[in-house]
């Protein structure tokens, strides 16, 4: 099992700046892509990036592309995800995920590639 705790969420304004943290425990060697997700009311949990445990090779949405950064430290179990420039367009509820096993990159924005879910962090942004 692996044990995902997300922080770091919070209220930013329009342009404004957030890093949300993922701290990982348990059996963390199964830890091959860590993805990130947000889930805004109504709406269906997306996708928004994720990165290889070992490797750091890095994915995003279009969406995210050029504002978001995912980064880990292997040695803290955490990865992180830095949210720049931000809009109300990315107020969601961001979830940290798990994929325990090998899959290509190019699948790892499904959701059902991913094993392990954190509790959620919810980031709001004002206009």
């Amino acid at each position: 099992q692996v044990q995902l705790v997300e922080s770091g969420g919070g209220l930013v304004q329009t342009g404004g700046s957030l890093r949300l943290s993922c701290v990982a425990s348990g059996r963390t060697s199964s830890m091959y892509v860590m993805g990130w997700f947000r889930q805004a009311p109504g709406k269906e949990r997306e996708f928004v990036g994720c990165i290889t445990w070992r490797g750091g090779s890095t994915s995003y949405a279009d969406s995210v592309k050029g504002r978001f950064t995912i980064s880990r430290d292997n040695a803290k179990n955490t990865v992180y995800l830095q949210m720049n420039s931000l809009n109300p367009e990315d107020t969601a509820v961001y979830y940290c995920a798990v994929a325990a096993s090998f899959w290509p990159m190019g699948v790892m924005k499904d959701k059902n590639r991913y094993d392990y879910w954190g509790q959620g962090t919810q980031v709001t942004v004002s206009s």
